[in-house]
């Protein structure tokens, strides 16, 4: 069981061809209602104006980086409990650490494939659902 083919999912990253990338691989997993932001400071608004089942998140950005935007939604009681799946080209283990210290529900490391994404995925749901 994974997430709900429905499941509305931001993606954030300040490169566009990655919010592309990730949009198509979205797409080729049957998800269609995916959104999309160019920094933390523009995910931030989005996430407070509506509901999202995930959120993808790249790490490097300029105005808000993705750990910043990351500890902000957990401290948004409104927000907090919206899983985040850190995206990042970056796999060293204090990076992990941070990630996971912060309140990621996974990591994936820069370039994945659909199957990849699909399984990080899956395991976040299966997280979120064992409660």
């Amino acid at each position: 069981m994974g997430f709900p083919t429905d499941a509305k999912i931001l993606t954030v990253d300040d490169m566009a061809t990655m919010r592309k990338i990730i949009k198509s691989l979205l797409n080729q997993l049957g998800y269609n209602n995916v959104d999309e932001a160019e920094n933390g400071k523009e995910a931030l608004s989005k996430l407070r104006q509506q509901k999202y089942d995930l959120v993808l998140l790249d790490w490097n950005m300029p105005e808000m980086d993705g750990i910043t935007l990351l500890q902000e939604i957990r401290k948004d009681p409104n927000l907090k409990d919206i899983p985040v799946i850190m995206v990042t080209a970056e796999a060293k283990k204090e990076n992990v650490l941070l990630a996971v210290q912060s309140g990621a529900n996974n990591y994936i490391v820069k370039p994945f494939t659909a199957e990849t994404l699909k399984e990080k995925m899956d395991k976040v749901w299966s997280q979120i659902h064992e409660e």
